[in-house]
């Protein structure tokens, strides 16, 4: 019994760890989440402290799993596993059955599920940690208390630490389409897989092929099957971008951008309105000296056309800005505003503003190779 004891304490405590950190590494991808439950229940009051409750959630998860994996104060913090986790599934079951909200986030974007499906998974953990409450008295730790006590201050003090650090400049590991290295307008070459489905006139029993890999050409056996119907696979289907460019006309400029085969620089501004000022005034000079070069910079927000001229002869902006749908640009990059640099349709480089680099160092490390 104590190995099952101990088995099922480690399992909850790696798996809350693990939704911890995949969250915690990208704060505002959670703070997007509970910006969602917010509207979704017509609480937008509590969007201001979005931030602030995502990673005390966060820190909170993880802190529970650190004692439950290392066996520390279990007795009190099994006091606090057992109310989060019944909250937690009774929300889940609401997803489950209404769909308020499209993606509750418990994996933040490192892993997703449907809403049934997290249901089911806080079941499990719903019993798991059911037994750990009622065995809560028979975990003992090999430290004394105040050990206990430090360690779970300095690890949610180094967990706070790094999600304020990733909130201020990029997350420490970017789950997203459009983290560097990977390619944003890849067309698979893999082909279009059709399946075709043939009974039997005698027996009724069906088989299917992948065609052309069944005996078409052979008429003793087609004069036993008839066909009845057919499928089709398309193994390029999900890798579509959802990113869509538009100007002020709704003309698309999406492959002009993405498939630009020279380097393509864009500046991502979701929300005009709630921009960094300071930020985005320091873009402007190295616009000035791209675009002198020869190199594309466009500005991608959500803000209406008219909000657009108004910003743009505020700030003294002269390239290019086009229309796209905030949700996308959200997972582009984890800054507002936020320059990523493409070639080709492969992200190169992301830089949040507080870290905007000087045109001289990208050339040199990017533009000169």
């Amino acid at each position: 019994m104590k190995i099952i004891r101990n088995l099922i304490r480690i399992l909850v405590g790696i798996v809350f760890i693990f939704s911890s950190i995949v969250k915690g590494v990208d704060p505002l991808g959670t703070v997007y989440r509970m910006d969602d439950y917010f509207t979704a229940f017509s609480m937008p009051f509590f969007m201001q402290f979005s931030l602030f409750f995502a990673i005390l959630l966060c820190a909170l998860e993880f802190i529970l799993g650190i004692s439950l994996l290392f066996n520390l104060c279990i007795r009190k913090t099994s006091w606090l596993l057992l109310p989060m986790m019944i909250f937690f599934t009774v929300l889940t079951f609401f997803d489950a059955v209404y769909s308020p909200v499209p993606d509750c986030g418990c994996f933040g974007d490192a892993i997703k599920l449907t809403n049934l499906q997290t249901f089911l998974k806080n079941l499990v953990l719903m019993a798991l940690v059911i037994a750990i409450f009622m065995w809560r008295k028979k975990y003992r730790s090999l430290l004394p208390q105040w050990g206990d006590v430090a360690l779970l201050i300095l690890a949610v003090c180094s967990f706070t630490w790094m999600s304020v650090y990733a909130y201020r400049h990029l997350p420490l590991i970017d789950f997203m389409s459009w983290k560097v290295g990977n390619r944003i307008n890849e067309k698979s070459k893999q082909p279009v897989i059709f399946y075709v489905t043939y009974k039997n006139k005698s027996t009724g029993e069906e088989k299917e092929f992948i065609s052309p890999n069944y005996p078409w050409n052979d008429s003793v056996w087609l004069s036993q099957w008839i066909f009845k119907s057919q499928r089709v696979v398309d193994p390029n289907a999900d890798q579509s971008v959802a990113l869509r460019i538009e100007d002020a006309q709704g003309s698309d400029y999406t492959p002009a951008v993405i498939d630009n085969p020279d380097f393509q620089f864009i500046l991502v501004a979701y929300d005009l309105e709630n921009t960094d000022i300071e930020g985005f005034r320091r873009i402007l000079p190295f616009a000035k000296k791209a675009t002198a070069d020869g190199y594309s910079l466009v500005c991608l927000t959500n803000t209406i056309p008219p909000d657009i001229k108004k910003f743009r002869m505020a700030n003294g902006a002269a390239f290019d800005f086009y229309n796209s749908d905030d949700v996308v640009l959200k997972t582009m990059v984890r800054s507002n505003p936020g320059l990523i640099l493409i070639r080709d349709g492969v992200v190169l480089a992301k830089w949040p503003f507080r870290d905007f680099p000087s045109y001289e160092s990208v050339r040199k490390e990017f533009l000169n190779r």
